[in-house]
């Protein structure tokens, strides 16, 4: 991102803001789910410069009952300006009352991935029946708390034919701030195998990255950014999901095993 090219659409973004009026220095408070933190930790600090603006971040998952899960976070009244999760969560949210449903922009799709411990043979996975068959004889099986997790428990392994065999040896693990990405329980030799979002096991040591699962398999994951209904900052909320969304911000997104939504 250090590069010419992406310091000019800096200054053009910036430049864009201020005639905007939307660059005026405010405090822009955003929760996100982690399987996009890693684009807009690179992102965020960009924005800030361009614009003014300064990012109050909370973390927590896309669904799910933890204390820390966005939806439980804003029924429960805490304040923030931008959203960042799962697309389907997000739409959950707009239906509750709790976000602007007129304000969701798609910043990236997101596929399932599966890693082993760094060394340890690597099941095939390359069809649903090699998935299945994998599914069966792994010794246990850990998946997030999250919109990964909650499919592949309520959904993909019932539509396998699995989730009665696995369900004793499969164990759900709680994500960021407080918990860890399943990548990390793997690395500890916890579990055999496990599954998460492309983007949440890329980065983690002491694993190795089996591959996505099968196309037919996939849900169709997004990320999304939304305006919260308690946002007390929408100018500037709208300006930081403009400027995710942006095609220049493609590099980034790739970058952290994400894809770019193609061009609106």
């Amino acid at each position: 991102m250090k590069t010419k090219s992406f310091a000019r659409w800096l200054s053009a973004i910036g430049i864009a803001f201020l005639m905007a009026g939307s660059a005026s220095a405010a405090d822009v408070r955003v929760m996100i789910s982690a399987g996009y933190y890693r684009v807009y930790a690179e992102l965020g600090p960009a924005f800030e410069k361009a614009t003014g603006n300064h990012l109050i971040t909370v973390r927590g998952p896309s669904m799910g009952d933890s204390p820390e899960a966005i939806p439980t976070r804003l029924g429960r009244g805490e304040v923030t300006d931008v959203v960042i999760l799962d697309g389907g969560a997000a739409d959950e949210l707009a239906a509750k009352g709790l976000v602007r449903a007129d304000s969701k922009m798609e910043l990236a799709l997101s596929q399932i991935g599966l890693v082993v411990r760094a060394g340890a043979p690597k099941p095939k996975i390359d069809t649903v029946d090699a998935l299945r068959q994998s599914l069966l004889a792994a010794k246990s099986i850990a998946y997030s708390d999250s919109g990964s997790g909650t499919y592949l428990s309520t959904k993909m392994f019932a539509k396998l034919g699995v989730a009665d065999q696995i369900m004793a040896k499969s164990r759900k693990v709680r994500g960021p701030p407080s918990g860890e990405p399943v990548a990390a329980v793997i690395a500890r030799g916890e579990a055999e195998i496990g599954f998460q979002q492309l983007s949440e096991l890329m980065h983690v040591p002491g694993v190795d990255l089996v591959g996505a699962i099968p196309a037919e398999l996939q849900p169709g994951f997004s990320f999304a950014g939304v305006i919260a209904k308690s946002s007390q900052q929408p100018e500037g909320a709208t300006a930081l999901i403009r400027f995710l969304a942006s095609p220049e911000a493609a590099s980034v997104v790739i970058k952290a095993g994400l894809t770019p939504v193609a061009k609106r």
